[in-house]
């Protein structure tokens, strides 16, 4: 029986499948786009090999893309039919429950399994970077932090993995505010791979959550080769690149970036990608900003996919693009669609997703879609409740803020200054470094009739927006 370079068994996968394998790892730390040929050499070379079959697994899912995670789950269910347990390790055998029941729709049980591996195989890399995403399409910063963290005393410091490990935990300490030594982690991970865009990302994070975009620009310029093209994170990181500089007014820039980097006539109609344009889009809607031939461009990849109830998060994101390009009837046509879905799910153990589309992707997508037609108290209303709860569908804090600042704005818009006030003494106490939150206020203010207020903090939102645009 063969092993990995880690000493764990792995039966039924010869020397051939076993590099491809190890290839496939490699090509899963650092988000390389061509993970799918290593994973599909293992089972060519080893049709049997229960970790072939489980990374084969993890990959249909990873992506929430619908159409791959069924193929994934055909794929899987034939391999188990006729699968004798009893000749498998018990890990294998733990990765195997993990797969089906993600597969299933169980995330609860397949991220619970994947902690399991990792207590008793903390060098299992496939079950770390699967529990990691999987924490991450959860919105379990607790666990995107511990799951790595838990597991880093059992690597030695020279290892190969290990500033990969790094770069993961990075994330994990950024989504728990612990941003300076995210920081500092992300670095470390760097100095050991500079080609590390995950390390690259969760820093990148840092910086956005401190306000501290002129850093985070020029970090960003300084490792471009390493990020910016031929990675599966290249449009996020580019989006990340965008929000610096939406921070400083520069919507000019925030533009060519988009057309050139998030969406433009080779751009694939990828959820992950879609997610990001939706998003940066529905920032520059919310600001008052006309888009309407890129809205419609976004709008039409969402249409083309005409995904089934897969992910919440992903569709509120199809909402915002429905609703930015005027098109209220196909969002309301996916509103329908996901309430019909649950009203026939049977009593019983339900997908994860059901939950997450009744407690947190309704509420959000009505609320898009009542800020679209101009009900600013109505969207106000529907979000308030959830607004503590939005990670339970999903994604980071830099990607639910856009769903934050559509409750302020509604509370803005529909005067309920109570309000506005609360949530922007919130976001100026955690985050004093954004211009967005600052200019907020003073419009609060000059609602308020408040005008010596409004002009002090316009005059803060522009020194902050200019300090922000000093990379450019």
């Amino acid at each position: 029986m063969t092993a990995d370079r880690h000493g764990h068994a792995m039966t039924e996968t010869g020397t051939e499948a076993l590099g491809h394998y190890e290839r496939a790892l490699d090509d899963l730390l650092f988000f390389r786009p061509g993970v799918e040929e290593p994973a599909r050499a293992v089972l060519t070379a080893a049709p049997r090999s229960p970790m072939g079959h489980a990374l084969a697994a993890y990959l249909g899912v990873l992506g929430t893309e619908e159409q791959q995670a069924a193929a994934a789950r055909d794929t899987f269910t034939a391999f188990r039919t006729g699968l004798d347990p009893a000749r498998l390790t018990p890990r294998e055998r733990m990765h195997l429950a993990a797969a089906e029941a993600w597969l299933d729709g169980d995330l609860d049980t397949a991220g619970r399994i994947l902690g399991e591996i990792t207590v008793a195989h903390p060098r299992d890399l496939l079950a770390l970077f699967a529990g990691h995403q999987h924490d991450f399409l959860t919105g379990d910063a607790l666990r995107l932090r511990d799951r790595v963290g838990g597991a880093l005393d059992a690597w030695d410091d020279d290892d190969p993995h290990y500033g990969p490990l790094l770069g993961m935990y990075t994330f994990g300490l950024e989504e728990n505010g612990h941003y300076e030594h995210a920081e500092q982690t992300g670095l470390a991970a760097l100095e050991r791979h500079p080609q590390d865009v995950w390390a690259i990302h969760g820093v990148a994070h840092t910086y956005e959550m401190r306000g501290r975009f002129t850093d985070g620009t020029r970090f960003l310029d300084a490792r471009t080769d390493a990020w910016s093209k031929g990675t599966l994170l290249t449009v996020h990181n580019w989006w990340h690149y965008a929000l610096y500089a939406l921070e400083s007014g520069d919507t000019a820039r925030v533009l060519k970036i988009y057309d050139a980097a998030l969406r433009h006539d080779e751009t694939r109609d990828v959820a992950m990608e879609l997610i990001d344009a939706a998003a940066l889009l529905w920032r520059l809607h919310l600001a008052g900003h006309e888009l309407s031939a890129r809205w419609a461009a976004v709008a039409d990849a969402w249409e083309r996919r005409d995904d089934g109830p897969y992910y919440a998060f992903n569709d509120a994101h199809a909402v915002m693009a429905y609703v930015g390009a005027g098109r209220p009837d196909r969002a309301e046509r996916l509103v329908r669609d996901r309430e019909q879905w649950l009203a026939r799910t049977p009593a019983g153990p339900t997908p994860a997703n059901r939950t997450m589309t009744a407690d947190i992707g309704l509420p959000v997508c009505r609320a898009l879609l009542a800020y679209g037609r101009g009900d600013f108290a109505g969207a106000a209303d529907l979000l308030l409740p959830v607004r503590h709860r939005l990670n339970d569908f999903g994604g980071s804090h830099a990607q639910r803020d856009a769903v934050q600042r559509t409750l302020v704005e509604a509370a803005l818009r529909a005067g309920r200054h109570g309000l506005a006030r609360t949530l922007l003494s919130e976001r100026s106490r955690l985050r004093p470094i954004c211009p967005y939150n600052w200019s907020a206020k003073a419009r609060l203010a000059e609602q308020a009739g408040a005008p010596e207020a409004a002009a002090a903090a316009r005059a803060r939102a522009t020194a902050q927006a200019a300090g922000a645009a000093q990379a450019g």
